[in-house]
């Protein structure tokens, strides 16, 4: 016994004694990966280079680092920090010029619009930009237009097929089930609910979404083939043929210049900076490069404040939570150094009194430093919400945006229960005391004090939105109602005073703080690695990326529109949908 009792306690020791080494090693690892990240030089003819391997994100907390995939950490670079480093690129003696080498690299809209902007404003500088593709994206096509050079493996394809939006609806799926959903909206064009309430699209869903497919299309199309020198008409007619999907065609309608290997390729750069062929070639990706350049280190500050993702009431991480965010904007409030404020939205909308409680707050910021507003993806509903409190507001032309509308789910099983022999009696002291349950839905009352709840938040959004834009009720109310526009349109609109994007709102904010020398500071700041594997670690996301990789991305979504249970969390101020274009 005594024997076996030391062997117990040996083989703990051991155990512990391994999990030590693994997470001494692993910190180890993290800290040195983080050093070669963040320092060290540019060589001398060396390549900037924008590859698969990088994954551009909106804002510093957009970042989830995992256990699981740590090998991705330090391969990451926000949209903005990405347009720092080629606007440092175009002057830095060491960068001869830009590879693109994407595939299937995507990003937002209007993060690939900047990028592209950025790499059209590098080429004044007379550095090359040259790339180079196997399967191309229509997403990596887009920013590739803009290349000197635009080479194409001789089996690959361009995937060039215009917009598309899919809407999927549930209402069938649910009578069939015996799922009751009672849903209250104002707004014709609030789609957000339709899914559950149609079993095809709406007339006014089909016209907002075609307005916005068209807007946002006929802008990416009309730069590409300016970039290639292709007429619009004969571009249209390569797009609706799907022209582009065959190697030679590319060649044939000036989509690419040459059909040639990857190797060919490199031997190509070398020459174009002049290194022998047996040379190795010097490439930096851009998250490596960005990590040598020396930061701004002026006192007055400029505060990047992000709004990413669907707004939560609460605490959290992962999207827009108002307690969490509140706490960043007092901060930000609070920085004496601080002396002007961006907040950049990328928001489909969500809780209407989280949206409430954040806008309250950007007021009381406003009051005692300038505040700019850029719009990324979506600035929509609630995302369009916060933003009532700019000075001023910027959008990039292809943002989604308005949506201003309110509306409000409830979900109950009653049919099905009945079905299958489950019923239930309510015994109460007042008429609506059992307000909602899910055997027997929601009172009479309840669906009465609901709609009265969203006419008054609508009510609510609309005089906010009359009092920033200056408009009258009427005004909004004709373009509100929940429909959704692109930047374009909601510049046309009034909703919003001026195209652009996040330097040209931060330039706007340091003016209008009487700043000639400034440096950004982000909020949030970038979490620690150690912060994000250990706190995000719970069951919930645990939940979702094991449903995520057994569904495949396009499946989850639609299994989050049928589960998810925010959209029960009160009256919602939110996008329709999830609207993917693809």
């Amino acid at each position: 016994m005594k024997s076996f009792f030391k062997y117990v306690l040996a083989n703990i020791v051991a155990f512990v004694i391994l999990v030590a080494i693994f997470i001494g090693g692993f910190v180890f690892f993290a800290i040195m990966g983080a050093f070669m990240d963040s320092s060290g030089s540019v060589k001398k003819n060396s390549i900037l280079t924008l590859d698969l391997k990088t994954k551009v994100i909106e804002s510093p907390s957009d970042e989830q680092f995992s256990i699981f995939d740590f090998k991705q950490e330090g391969k990451t670079i926000t949209s903005l920090d990405l347009q720092k480093s080629i606007i440092n690129a175009k002057t830095d003696n060491n960068i001869k010029g830009i590879s693109l080498e994407l595939d299937d690299f995507s990003a937002g809209n209007t993060q690939l619009e900047s990028i592209r902007q950025a790499l059209i404003d590098f080429k004044k500088s007379g550095k090359f930009v040259y790339a180079y593709g196997n399967n191309v994206s229509q997403a990596a096509y887009y920013i590739g237009s803009v290349a000197d050079q635009f080479y194409l493996n001789p089996t690959g394809g361009i995937e060039l097929k215009g917009l598309s939006a899919e809407v999927a609806f549930f209402k069938d799926f649910a009578d069939k089930y015996g799922i009751n959903i009672q849903v209250i909206r104002h707004g014709k064009f609030k789609a957000a609910v339709e899914p559950f309430m149609l079993n095809k699209i709406s007339p006014e869903n089909e016209e907002q979404l075609s307005t916005l497919l068209n807007d946002v299309w006929s802008r990416n199309s009309s730069q590409i083939a300016q970039s290639r020198k292709i007429n619009p008409a004969e571009f249209k007619t390569i797009t609706d043929s799907l022209y582009s999907f065959i190697p030679e065609n590319n060649i044939k309608y000036k989509l690419a210049d040459k059909l040639i290997q990857k190797s060919e390729y490199d031997n190509i750069l070398r020459q174009k900076i002049g290194i022998k062929k047996e040379d190795k070639l010097s490439k930096i990706s851009f998250p490596k490069y960005f990590g040598t350049i020396d930061p701004d280190s002026e006192d007055d500050k400029v505060a990047v404040l992000y709004a990413s993702g669907e707004i939560n009431s609460g605490k959290g991480t992962n999207g827009i939570y108002s307690e969490t965010l509140i706490k960043e904007i007092k901060k930000v409030k609070e920085d004496k150094k601080v002396k002007a404020v961006v907040l950049r939205v990328n928001s489909p909308g969500g809780s209407a009194n989280a949206s409430d409680e954040i806008l309250f707050e950007l007021e009381q910021l406003k009051k005692e430093k300038p505040l700019v507003v850029s719009f990324g993806d979506y600035a929509a509903s609630g995302g369009y919400y916060i933003a009532m409190a700019a000075d001023k507001i910027y959008s990039e032309p292809n943002t989604i945006t308005g949506s201003i509308g309110v509306f409000g789910l409830m979900t109950y099983y009653k049919d099905i229960a009945n079905k299958n022999g489950i019923r239930s009696d309510v015994v109460q002291t007042n008429s609506n005391s059992n307000m909602y349950s899910a055997l027997q839905g929601p009172t009479s009352g309840t669906l009465n004090m609901m709609q009265k709840s969203v006419e008054g938040t609508y009510k609510r959004f609309v005089h906010f939105v009359t009092t920033n834009r200056k408009k009258s009720f009427e005004q909004i109310d004709a373009i509100g109602g929940g429909r959704v526009w692109s930047g374009t349109r909601a510049k046309e609109l009034g909703l919003v005073d001026e195209l652009g994007g996040i330097n040209q709102a931060i330039a706007d904010a340091a003016k209008r703080a009487k700043l000639s020398k400034y440096s950004l500071k982000t909020y949030p700041a970038k979490s620690n690695p150690f912060e994000e594997m250990f706190g995000s670690m719970d069951e919930e996301e645990i939940s979702a990326k094991m449903l995520k990789s057994k569904l495949g991305e396009s499946n989850y979504k639609i299994f989050q529109q049928l589960t998810d249970t925010k959209l029960q969390n009160g009256v919602m101020m939110r996008m329709p949908y999830i609207l993917e274009v693809k």
